[in-house]
């Protein structure tokens, strides 16, 4: 039986504020198997948890977050941004999936990196982004586990997934059919989607046998998923994890 990985996008963000620590609590709560997170760096080096490059959306505070230090950031949120470390402790034992919004350089990814290690977290974290910022993650840690960002149908070039080695390919949930999932699997790599939120949408992208599904509704994928796993359907997946646990990075979830 193929074990699809229920991934929660930005914590529970239709019950609390996304990328919060009640939001990480309440989708695991809900059956996520991982959570996925914005990181960002403030003024003074510091991993936060921050979709937007300005506290505006979220916190009605508009400064860009690289112009504010910890200390501020905490002070005009009155603690409701957490640092990368917080959100690790409260998701011990879980996955989790660091997205580096914007392009960070090596030394953020680095600082990123650094977070993670400290925290013991390395063998359950997992990275997503585009080109630029998966460089620099693998410049800074030659094993991480890597979902690459895609937002095009263009297969990516050979010399990026070499330098990259990326265990996952991650693309918008839209541009994925039968013939893109067969393609992604025969290159021997796991494919994760990101975000559908209606059942349709949801029923579809299982039928297809992707390997990962990052949602906001994190309930309704898993309630869907788990009545699948009951009615027996499978799609085989047997040859394809075992292409994708041959390449570099750590153990795939799900």
């Amino acid at each position: 039986m193929h074990n699809v990985t229920a991934v929660a996008h930005r914590g529970d963000p239709y019950r609390f504020r996304e990328n919060t620590l009640p939001s990480l609590r309440s989708a695991l709560r809900r059956g996520a198997d991982a959570v996925e997170i914005d990181v960002r760096l403030t003024r003074d080096g510091v991993p936060v948890l921050l979709h937007d490059d300005t506290l505006k959306r979220l916190w009605e505070h508009d400064r860009p977050l690289a112009s504010l230090s910890w200390e501020e950031v905490r002070g005009v949120t009155d603690g409701g941004v957490p640092t990368l470390s917080e959100a690790l402790a409260a998701t011990d034992g879980s996955r989790v999936m660091i997205d580096l919004p914007g392009t960070p350089d090596v030394r953020a990814a680095r600082r990123v990196v650094d977070v993670v290690r400290e925290s013991g977290a390395e063998d359950r974290v997992y990275y997503c982004a585009g080109a630029p910022a998966m460089l620099a993650v693998r410049a800074a840690d030659p094993s991480a586990e890597i979902a690459l960002t895609r937002t095009t149908l263009a297969p990516p070039r050979a010399g990026l997934l070499e330098a990259i080695r990326p265990r996952w390919l991650n693309y918008r949930f839209g541009l994925v059919d039968r013939a893109l999932a067969d393609r992604v699997h025969r290159g021997g790599h796991l494919l994760s989607v990101w975000t559908p939120d209606t059942r349709r949408s949801m029923r579809r992208l299982l039928a297809m046998g992707v390997d990962s599904i990052t949602t906001n509704r994190i309930d309704v994928l898993c309630a869907l998923r788990d009545r699948r796993a009951r009615s027996g359907a499978s799609s085989s997946p047997g040859r394809r994890l075992t292409a994708a646990r041959e390449r570099g990075g750590r153990r795939p979830a799900g």
